[in-house]
Order: C-alpha cells, then structure tokens, then sequence
C-alpha cells in the first residue's frame, strides 16, 4: 500500500499507477554464479535460502518491501532512514552468518509506482513494480559497490543529511564520505557518490564498473582522530615510533659509514663496502653540477 505522505498528484495516470517518492534499494549477492558452480545447484540453493530468510526478516523489521528478487534484491522504502538502517544492519550481520558477501546501493527518487492486476500476480507477475530512471540509477550505484559497502547517491545523502532524526538511525560510530564523481551509462548527469559505514575499510572509493565510470575524487578516505579504535592507534605510533628509530640511527651512524678511515679501523668495512661507491657516486655529480651552475653563471649572468 502507498503511503500517502510520500505520494504526489499527477494527472493523466491510469489509476493503478502512481508517482511517489522513496529510497531504493538494490542488494546484491556477490559472485553468485560463481558459487553455484562451485558448490552445486542443491548446496547453492540452500544457502540462498539462508540468506533470503534473514534478509526479508530484516526487510519486515524495517517497514520495507520486497519489489523483486534475482540473485539478490531490489527493495523500496517510505522512510530513507529506515532503509540505511536496514543496509547497515545487514552489512553488520548478515555476511557473517553466510559464505558469500554482498553489495549495497540506495537512491532517493520520484517514481511511479504500479499496482498490478490480480489475474497478472496469478500467473507470476509481481504485485507491485517500480518503473522510472531513479530505478537504473540506484542499480548502478550498486554495482560499483564492493564487499560488505554501502553506497548512497546524492540524492540519498542530502535527504537523509535533511532529515531531523537522522542520527537515531545511525551509531555514533557511523560515517558517510563521499567517494568520488561516477557517470552512469543512462544516466546523463555525473553522480556524486557517498559511502556510509562504521569502519574505515567500507568508505573507501570504488573503482569504476562495467556500466560507471569514475571521473574524479579521493583515491583514498582516511580516518579520523576520533573514530580510530585501539588497535589502530597503536599501529599509528608503531609506525611513526619505527621511522623516527630509523632516521635518528641513519644520523648516528651516517658519519661511521661513510667515512673510509673510521670504517676501515673497525669490522664496519665487511659489511659496508659499497659506500665508497656512493662516495664515488655523490662527488662526481657534485662536480658536474657545480660545472653546469658555474657556465649558467658565466654565459646569462655577465
């Protein structure tokens, strides 16, 4: 059933035709056929079962609707808030609990939304379709997505950004980044494209696909200060702590190393020979630069 906050009049429509506005959501199973080849069709089949009892349970639970079914879902949604935290809620459980993973991209967008006819749901047409371009574009900002990601498109994110209860959707440790400029084949205007998760890994940028092609941004989304766990912290001052290491050893032993005296009265010799090449090396192209700078000098200073 339409809900009629979301609805808006046109004229002109058959009357099982309506326009309305809402979140799509296309939710896709990763490499699938290649799991059935892997698998089987029987063990296949079984664990997509899995997956989709788990999936529509979450769908239920937040006020969704399933619009169709292939090897993964296309979902619509009234509330935009309710279908980012489906995404995140999937992305945080669902994978875990089945051998596959799984892509997800959500548009907010004016559709027309169709009612069809109970002799054509008798014979397996779906009972409710969703005909637009909001359609194509949700899809193909899916099909960049990769493992265990969450994408919205603009139109996604700056509705829920608008939203005054946004944040009660969402854990404090969620984060939305935008990840780049995309043309999607059908689609005539470039999409801005935002990644929303709770860890760093998920908002990194995606590459181009089959039908989108990256123009432009971030190569790389990096954390910050206040989202970084304990670990990472630690691994941020390892590093730093092993460079300053590095470069304050290199200074101590600079002189030592290449001084030929000093290495020769010790057993440093055997295991640094190769810095008289260097040596060699360094003040050979001193003298040339030194030549070069003294005929720039001599020919376009005097």
């Amino acid at each position: 059933m339409t809900n009629k906050n979301n609805k808006t009049e046109v004229s002109g429509l058959p009357e099982n035709m309506s326009q309305v506005t809402l979140a799509i959501v296309f939710l896709d199973i990763i490499n699938s056929t290649k799991f059935v080849q892997k698998h089987g069709a029987k063990k296949a089949a079984a664990w997509f079962q899995v997956h989709d009892k788990l999936a529509r349970s979450l769908v239920y639970r937040h006020n969704g609707r399933e619009i169709d079914r292939s090897d993964g879902f296309m979902l619509s949604f009234y509330n935009l808030g309710d279908a980012i935290q489906f995404a995140l809620k999937y992305q945080e459980t669902i994978p875990y609990k089945v051998p596959f993973d799984s892509r997800i991209g959500i548009h907010w967008t004016n559709i027309i939304e169709i009612q069809q006819e109970d002799k054509y749901t008798s014979v397996g047409a779906k009972s409710v379709e969703l005909e637009g371009i909001g359609k194509a574009t949700a899809a193909r900002c899916m099909s960049i997505c990769q493992e265990k990601q969450v994408l919205l498109t603009k139109a996604a994110y700056l509705k829920f950004k608008s939203m005054l209860n946004a944040q009660s959707y969402i854990s404090k440790s969620t984060r939305t980044a935008l990840v780049g400029l995309y043309q999607f084949k059908g689609v005539k205007n470039p999409q801005e494209i935002y990644a929303i998760g709770n860890s760093i890994e998920v908002l990194q940028p995606p590459p181009s696909g089959g039908k989108v092609k990256r123009i432009g941004g971030a190569k790389k989304i990096r954390s910050r200060a206040r989202d970084r766990k304990f670990w990472e912290w630690i691994w941020w001052f390892n590093l730093r702590g092993s460079i300053i290491c590095f470069l304050m050893a290199l200074y101590i032993l600079w002189p030592a190393i290449f001084d030929p005296n000093v290495r020769r009265g010790s057993e440093m010799q055997e295991y640094f020979w190769w810095a008289d090449y260097i040596n060699d090396f360094l003040f050979e192209a001193n003298k040339k630069i030194e030549k070069i700078s003294k005929f720039i000098t001599d020919h376009y200073f005097k």
